[in-house]
């Protein structure tokens, strides 16, 4: 017995190591051990970048050919390092500590000793290549910038780094992704599918042939064609209408949501971050701490909105019933509370004005009115505070809107919770946050909530939520965040006498010189204070030029919100711009030559140059 239990357990583990061979040599296909094997090299075969259209299908992105020099650390054979570093033009310590870098990653994973060689380079290095065993050429795509402009949308690909390669299997050292923009947001579907072939080595670690006859070897899957919402000719002029200027502009379609120009300034070009260069250029750019080119003002920058957020005031008013459109608020060049007669300034106009007026002569002291019975309505100011946020917040204001874009900040929209974090024992009153009403105080909203904001006023009450993506390989997309409309607190009929004021601001009102021809325009400027600390003293600088405004009055096409910085006032470089803006769109030529002529000539350096300049202004307008 015990001699049939010794065979029965020689004979079970022969079986098992014959199986396990068999499984190992026949069946096992699995693309991490294929990776592995020392007999098997594998080459990446990696495809084109998915190419970016405008909205009217011009070509902004597409590809050039671009060569990388690889090493496969295992197969390094003693070379002369003298003359691959000369043909190259790299250090002999610069060329051992990538060697070294390779190595420890993986001695039988391919690794980037030199991205990106031009075709002069590569022509010349590709003749002397039997000399350096071990290294080998691998063909990429680098993009190739059809548009000077947008750079802020498109964004720019560059080499993973090794947190991305931990998370993403898919990627392997040196590979390209994308880092901002639509590049990044629509990584998986531009990148495609890299392509993969399996070469057999023999005892020697010659290459013999395509491994199992090339069955497990796959064709490289392009990147998908993107077709994006922006209008490449209202993005460009409003880069040229924004020269030796700082701010954003925002367009939008009302109808969709769509972004049709996403403009930030100062700005750069697409292709400094294109190749080799991008490495020394980007670091420029990201230490210019003064202009911030990489700084996209239009999602990211948190200003006052100024006067654009008393339409806001306005309609949650008629929602709430603290006021109608007859009612007339007298203006004493502002507005008066308090025990010791504190004043909330304003301009000269007429007086008293009802909301109509008041919304296109822009008076505080109708808006505080206003603003301060909302707040007084309920029995305490923490929940009239509270109740107004929830009205503030349904227009987009306050979140990140769940749009498809790479960069955003939420703005700000106090709470009772704030106030009462401010004040001790949360004692304090309407009067004390009285800088809301007029867009000022503790309000904090980002060019596109601007103009999101004012989409829901054009669409008399919804908007679609602002995105940048319209077709992927042609065919539309479907997302339901982003065709299905969100609708704000605010009934319907409480709209028409806020787009009747803001339409009075361009026939009467502070936007009156900025008519244009045929065009019935609806807006509103603003004047949003601006302050800064210089040497620890809270000062406050020239303020912020801010306009919104949709076209025409009915059924409306488009959708602007413009915000310049230390631009004085509304009307003065905001309004300006974006008066040229809706008619370039809508018209697709420019009648007011002088308009435009003094805008494009007009230069803000001198006063971003000095910390701080005559006195501060008083006004909201």
């Amino acid at each position: 017995m015990r001699k049939l239990l010794l065979y029965l357990i020689i004979v079970t583990t022969g079986f098992v190591f014959v199986a396990r061979l068999f499984y190992l040599q026949i069946y096992n296909t699995s693309f991490a051990s294929l990776s592995e094997d020392n007999a098997i090299k594998v080459i990446y075969d990696y495809p084109q970048r998915g190419a970016i259209y405008d909205r009217n299908a011009r070509l902004l992105v597409t590809n050039q050919p671009s060569y990388d020099v690889m090493v496969i650390p295992r197969e390094l054979k003693p070379f002369d390092t003298l003359e691959f570093c000369s043909i190259l033009n790299i250090t002999k310590d610069k060329l051992i500590k990538r060697l070294h870098k390779a190595r420890i990653y993986s001695p039988r994973v391919p690794s980037i000793i030199i991205p990106q060689l031009t075709k002069d380079e590569y022509a010349y290095l590709q003749e002397k290549m039997r000399k350096f065993e071990g290294f080998y050429i691998q063909k990429r795509s680098l993009r190739d910038y059809q548009t000077e402009n947008a750079a802020n949308v498109l964004g720019y690909i560059g080499e993973v780094n090794e947190g991305i390669i931990k998370r993403d299997p898919y990627y392997l050292s040196g590979d390209l992704i994308g880092i901002d923009g639509v590049e990044k947001q629509y990584e998986k579907e531009l990148r495609g599918i890299k392509g993969v072939k399996r070469i057999q080595k023999d005892r020697f670690n010659r290459d013999i042939g395509p491994y199992k006859n090339g069955k497990f070897d796959t064709l490289p899957v392009n990147g998908k064609d993107l077709t994006i919402t922006i209008d490449a000719k209202l993005q460009a002029y409003g880069q040229r209408l924004m020269q030796n200027k700082r701010g954003g502009i925002v367009a939008l379609e009302p109808a969709t949501g769509e972004i049709l120009a996403l403009v930030t300034a100062p700005t750069y070009k697409p292709e400094l971050l294109v190749g080799r260069k991008r490495s020394p250029n980007f670091t420029k750019l990201y230490y210019d701490t003064i202009a911030k080119p990489l700084f996209d003002r239009g999602l990211q920058g948190e200003y006052p909105p100024g006067s654009p957020f008393k339409t806001i005031n306005a309609l949650i008013g008629l929602q709430e019933g603290v006021i109608d459109t007859k009612e007339s608020v007298s203006c004493r060049m502002g507005y008066y509370y308090g025990r010791n007669g504190r004043k909330l300034g304003c301009h000269s106009h007429r007086s008293p004005l009802s909301m109509v007026p008041g919304i296109a002569h822009s008076c505080n002291a109708y808006f505080a009115t206003v603003y301060r019975r909302i707040i007084e309505k309920y029995s305490t100011p923490q929940e009239g505070m509270d109740n107004w946020r929830k009205h503030v917040e349904s227009f987009g204001l306050g979140n990140y809107l769940g749009n498809d874009l790479s960069a955003g900040r939420p703005g700000k929209v106090p709470s009772a919770k704030y106030y009462d974090r401010v004040y001790p024992n949360h004692n304090w009153y309407a009067t004390a946050t009285l800088s809301n009403s007029i867009g000022q105080g503790e309000v904090l909203a980002t060019p596109i909530q601007l103009a999101n904001m004012t989409a829901a006023i054009a669409n008399r009450g919804y908007y679609y939520t602002p995105h940048i993506i319209k077709a992927i390989d042609g065919k539309p997309i479907d997302n339901e965040n982003y065709v299905k409309p969100k609708y704000t607190t605010i009934d319907k009929e409480h709209f028409e006498p806020v787009v009747n004021g803001m339409h009075e601001v361009y026939t009467q009102g502070t936007a009156n010189f900025l008519q244009v021809e045929g065009i019935d325009i609806c807006g509103k400027t603003g004047t949003a204070e601006n302050y800064t600390k210089i040497d620890g003293v809270k000062t406050q600088l020239t303020d912020h030029s801010v306009f919104v405004a949709f076209a025409p009055k009915d059924n409306p096409k488009i959708v602007l919100a413009v915000f310049v910085e230390n631009g004085y006032w509304g009307a003065r470089y905001a309004g300006r711009i974006a008066s040229l803006m809706i008619e370039s769109y809508i018209k697709g030529t420019i009648s007011r030559t002088d308009l435009e002529e003094w805008v494009l000539t007009h230069s803000l350096e001198e006063e971003y140059a000095k910390p701080y300049s005559g006195e501060p202004f008083k006004i909201n307008q």
